[in-house]
């Protein structure tokens, strides 16, 4: 059974950091895409960014382009989201999603399998 597992939320002031981790287990990552989308009050989802199966293949929408870097270790089978330089506008609900693709898009209905989700504060 395929489970991805968020963890690493928090509180953090505007301009502090903090890293994000997807746990997948049932499967490798070896030929799926993790994406990373957000949720903040009041407002639908929204794609973050993403990594595809093909090495070095990532994404970033353009408001954490530069700020955010999306990475994965074969290893332990995690994906991680770096968030730095962080806004009180990148607060909301972190979800990590599996989707099989090769070159990973930020189209929530191509991807299978999601988490549960993190709580991400950025407030001062």
């Amino acid at each position: 059974q395929v489970q991805l597992v968020e963890s690493g939320g928090g509180l953090v002031q505007p301009g502090g950091s903090l890293r994000l981790a997807c746990k997948v287990s049932g499967y490798t990552l070896d030929y799926y895409a993790i994406g990373w989308f957000r949720q903040a009050p009041g407002k639908e989802r929204e794609g973050v960014s993403c990594t595809g199966s093909n090495v070095g293949n990532t994404y970033y929408e353009d408001p954490v382009k530069d700020r955010f870097i999306i990475s994965r270790d074969k290893a332990s089978n995690t994906v991680y989201l770096q968030m730095n330089s962080l806004k009180p506008e990148d607060t909301g609900v972190y979800y990590c999603a599996a989707g099989y693709q090769a070159m990973c898009v930020m189209r929530q209905k191509d991807y299978d399998y999601w988490g549960q989700g993190t709580q991400v504060t950025v407030s001062s």
